[in-house]
């Protein structure tokens, strides 16, 4: 079986120390032709898109017709082979929808199989979502840790049945196939040019004639495998990363082997696909052993876990989950650019999604979002979302001016509103509301929910006064406060902005004006900021430090959570709930590890993939005095843990949760040691070595500290050994309460010590980890003719600024201005619930997370503005919402006018008494301004329909289940006169859906 893949960590445009994606499918199809007999599979859709789009007719009928002899197979076919620790799920399934897509309008094809070959270990999402609900028959990998697959040879147990979701059970499992050692040929058999093994010498007149030997070294290598394999057939995988540029090469020496192979007798050979393989298994009703949970984390050697590249790169991780939540639509996911642009009506000609939507795609790589690419490349990515960033903003812009206009005045060739957005927000710039007052104007914000139900949160932005006063959509003045925009974020401010605008900014903005803000949901909600005249203004906050105060406490908190501080630590003691009555001592601190270097007799190294700590190091705060603001909308402690460690502490007046909001970096390495910060929450809860990690955004999976349900796990790395990829959030627990903390970007989490909750923040490391990316991971920031270390912080909002700036500033070092915009900021998010009660939380404020309030602004003289548009919007039916356990996670206008719409719903299966039940969802009343005509239920991917993915679904023997199966729920057929989806827990459904145009839709069609 022949592949050739992974351009992704050397350079995303398809080149790596030569190689080159046209070079491999230019050779292989000459090679495909050449024998009918041959075979090759092609796994990622983006860069065969890129060479398809560049050929010619003739060449496309030609590779039509293989593809659809099946000499040509597309396996996987999603746009990249995604990563599965960093990607969050809607990221994994959009991307594949997009390359499934693809390939169905091309060649009219749905990939089968699922190959997974190099990612670093496997997440059960990938399993059952990602593989059963896309309607694969197998799914193939090579990576496992390596105990467990010494276990698995012995036991001949590396092809299982695996059920990834608990909630599904055998409903949603898949044939999976890890491989023996890795995903490359047996040794001695690489025929690319200049490669070492040795060609097949059939000439009996040269004195290199070599065929017994050859054919020797074959059967010996196929009866080796054979003796941990279940059954007579086994699977080579013959290529690797960049091969085949020469195809015939390989083909020319496999063509004699095979040939001598079958004359020897002794096995059979034959040129097969995965498809082929997994068809033939499946005949010998073989029953196989059943794999439940992942396969994380992943080691390949004792010192050598790849733990590390969970946290790679953070402020990467976070760009790209704040674009997922900029592009997508959905409630923990919902983009506000693909919901506006559906609306307001798909544009092939302006501005749309598609540069940003292909952006992501790629950015969901195993060595993309994973940090373990190189820096260039990674500046690459970054770039491509900023470009896709610019367009979706200018459509967003313009669909939102479209929305508001009053309801009398909606002529699409009017000129509408221009809206500012703020993609600096996150280092305090927002130029639309600093000016505004100078100018004598007042601000209209318009404040737009991608979520599905009706939400509140507190909008925070950057003014230079102190007399303004807040109104709402209804004209109320409504309670604001004024919060000092502390030192640290000045510093950061000026810095960036300057190296952004060439200069300083003209005036520096004193407050961030908060205020409470009620949005109806997949809508927006208008509020005015102006000078206060006479009336109510924003209350400033009070300000007070412990500075000079050596003993007692500090307690802030103007709502139910109240946070209690101990003055002579300078340090967060005890949690209050004075509505749950949940009282519980919890502490903050920041630790750091130092790095491997190669000095030890094992010279493996901490790197952009390993995790490998030498010591810990608590990182103490001293006698660095608190600084407290409160007010009426939410309070606020400030501490600076260390020169290049700071956080602000936020709790809200009107919400059940306390936000950290951390500051971290330049990491110094000037010791010459590599340095891997963490921040820990620690309590006094008897967890009993476990606590609860997140797959993809998705499912919590429970884990054992030092266990694997397995094998034995012999114990070499007893703190990375430990580490799980986090994209939503841990949580542990004991019999009286939970703790769960929340992350706005995948990033790597344990609990090392019983009661204890460990977070990996940032990284920099000083040495290479010989993993593949030949360089450390050592990020840094340059701008205005400095390079420093990169500082990553935590706030609510941003993204980089756009091109033509950079471009005007830097010329050909573009990628320089990019990387220093990447002052990416988000939260941690904490809360302890009484036990049993966390996951409406975890579940309804991951939304919000992911999905962001998206602001835009305007000004106006007086009322002009509200009194000629529209100060509240929302597409849904009025007084409807969805359901608070479904989410809405895609919805898109395809080409043809029709739409693909995605619901999920958010529970496991048992997870809540009251939500992990059967929802349901009205389309009528999700598309109340539609008239429906045809709904279609797909599979995941939407590149079939769901019944016929179903009869088509292998049914495989299996040995016992190491557990009882669950009941499934699973919602029914839709009633097309009813119109309403059911949703049972933990289910996602794939619908096209078909509208009758109305009158004006068919005027324009005819234009």
């Amino acid at each position: 079986m022949f592949h050739s893949f992974d351009y992704g960590f050397g350079n995303i445009m398809g080149f790596r120390k030569g190689a080159c994606v046209q070079n491999v499918l230019d050779s292989v199809v000459q090679a495909l032709l050449a024998d009918e007999n041959r075979k090759f599979i092609y796994v990622e859709i983006a860069f065969f898109q890129r060479w398809w789009r560049n050929q010619s007719p003739a060449v496309r009928d030609i590779v039509k017709k293989l593809v659809s002899s099946a000499q040509l197979e597309f396996i996987n076919g999603g746009m990249c082979m995604h990563d599965e620790a960093s990607p969050h799920y809607i990221d994994m399934i959009d991307q594949t929808t997009l390359g499934h897509r693809f390939i169905k309008k091309e060649f009219g094809q749905t990939p089968r199989i699922g190959w997974q070959i190099d990612p670093f270990g496997h997440s059960a999402v990938q399993a059952y979502l990602l593989g059963a609900e896309v309607g694969f028959d197998s799914l193939f990998f090579g990576r496992i840790d390596y105990q467990d697959r010494e276990k698995r040879k012995n036991e001949n147990s590396l092809e299982v049945v695996w059920r990834g979701s608990r909630t599904f059970g055998s409903s949603a499992q898949i044939f999976a196939g890890a491989f023996p050692e890795n995903y490359e040929p047996p040794s001695g058999f690489y025929f690319e040019v200049n490669d070492a093994s040795p060609v097949v010498q059939d000439d009996i007149n040269l004195f290199d004639y070599n065929v017994e030997e050859r054919v020797n070294d074959f059967v010996a290598a196929a009866v080796s495998q054979a003796t941990i394999t279940r059954t007579n057939h086994v699977m080579w995988t013959m290529g690797t990363d960049f091969k085949y540029q020469y195809a015939d090469t390989w083909f020319r020496n496999m063509d004699k082997l095979i040939h001598y192979v079958n004359m020897d007798g002794r096995v059979n050979a034959l040129y097969s696909t995965p498809s082929i393989y997994t068809d033939v298994k499946y005949a010998t009703k073989e029953s196989w052993p059943i794999k439940t949970d992942d396969f994380f984390p992943y080691a390949d050697k004792a010192n050598a876990y790849w733990t590390g590249y969970f946290s790679s790169r953070p402020a990467l991780k976070r760009y790209v989950r704040m674009m997922s939540g900029y592009y997508l639509v959905r409630l923990l996911i919902a983009g506000a650019a693909r919901q506006l642009e559906f609306f307001k009506g798909r544009s092939n000609s302006g501005p749309n999604t598609d540069v940003l939507a292909d952006a992501l795609a790629i950015a969901q790589h195993h060595d993309a979002v994973s940090g373990t690419e190189q820096q260039h490349v990674a500046n690459d990515y970054t770039k491509r979302l900023s470009m896709g960033y610019v367009e979706a903003e200018e459509l967003v812009a313009s669909s939102l001016g479209f929305l508001a206009k009053s309801t009398s005045d909606k002529d699409y060739k009017k000129p509408v509103t221009k809206f500012e957005q703020c993609p600096l927000l996150n280092i305090s710039y927002c130029p639309p509301s600093e000016g505004f007052l100078s100018r004598g104007k007042s601000l209209v914000v318009v404040i737009y929910n991608s979520l599905g139900w009706k939400r509140e949160d507190v909008v925070r932005i950057p003014v230079i006064g102190e007399l303004v006063t807040v109104r709402d959509s209804a004209g109320s003045e409504i309670e604001s406060q004024l919060v000092h925009i502390s030192n640290n974020s000045l510093g950061i401010r000026d810095y960036y902005v300057n190296a952004y605008l060439g200069k300083s900014p003209d005036e520096i903005p004193k407050y961030w004006l908060a205020f409470f803000a009620s949005v109806p949901p997949l809508g927006f909600s208008t509020y005015t900021v102006s000078i206060a005249k006479g009336g109510a203004s924003s209350i400033i906050s009070r300000l007070h430090t412990t500075e000079g105060t050596k003993t007692g406490t500090i307690q802030i908190g103007q709502g139910d959570i109240k946070l209690i501080y101990a003055v002579d630590e300078g340090k967060l003691t005890h949690y209050i709930n004075s509505r749950s009555s949940v009282e519980a001592s919890v502490e903050q601190s920041y630790i750091y590890y130092s790095g491997y270097d190669k000095s030890d007799k094992d010279p493996q190294a901490s790197g952009a993939y390993i995790f490998r700590p030498n010591n810990t190091f608590p990182i103490k705060s001293g006698q660095v005095p608190l600084t407290i603001l409160q007010g009426p909308v939410l309070d606020e402690v400030h501490q600076q843990i260390n020169p290049w460690i700071s956080q602000i502490t936020r709790v809200y007046k009107q919400k059940e949760h306390v936000e950290v909001e951390f500051t971290v970096g330049p990491i110094p390495v000037d010791d010459g040691i590599g340095k891997e910060i963490a921040t820990l929450f620690s309590t006094t809860m008897d967890t009993n070595k476990t606590f609860y990690t997140d797959s993809n955004g998705r499912d919590f999976i429970k884990r054992i500290r030092d266990y694997r349900t397995d094998w034995d796990l012999q114990v070499k790395q007893p703190i990375a050994g430990n580490y799980y990829p986090i994209n939503l959030g841990m949580y542990i627990e004991d019999n009286r309460t939970e703790l769960s903390v929340m992350v706005d970007r995948s990033m790597g989490g344990s609990s090392i010590v019983d009661g204890q909750v460990e977070l990996m923040l940032h990284r920099r490391l000083l040495y290479d980890d010989g993993k593949g990316v030949a360089e450390p991971l050592n990020e840094t920031v340059c701008a205005l003719d400095k390079c420093t270390g990169l500082t990553v912080s935590t706030s609510y909002s941003a993204v980089p600024q756009k091109l033509t700036s950079c471009i005007h500033m830097h010329g050909e070092k573009l990628f320089f201005c990019i990387v220093s915009l990447i002052q990416i900021q988000g939260n941690i998010y904490l809360r302890i619930d009484t036990v049993g009660e966390g996951a409406k939380w975890r579940r309804s404020f991951g939304q919000e997370i992911y999905s962001p309030f998206l602001l835009a602004f305007t000004e106006q003289e007086e009322d002009s503005w509200l009194n000629s548009h529209v100060p509240t919007f929302s597409w849904l039916a009025p007084s409807y919402s969805l359901p608070d356990n479904v989410a809405l996670i895609s919805l898109q206008e395809l080409e043809d006018g029709k739409v693909l719409l995605r619901l999920a719903h958010l529970y496991e299966v048992g997870e809540d008494k009251d939500l992990s039940t059967m929802a349901a969802v009205e389309l009528k009343k999700l598309f109340p301004k539609k008239e429906i005509s045809k709904v279609t239920e797909m599979s995941l991917s939407a590149n079939q329909e769901r019944a016929e993915m179903e009869k088509k679904r292998l049914v495989w023997n299996t040995g016992s289940a190491p557990e009882e199966e669950p009941t499934v729920l699973r919602g029914g057929h839709i009633d097309p006169r009813k119109l309403l989806v059911e949703l049972g827990p933990m289910e996602i459904r794939t619908f096209v859906i078909d509208f009758i145009p109305n009158i004006l839709e068919m005027v324009q069609s005819q234009k």
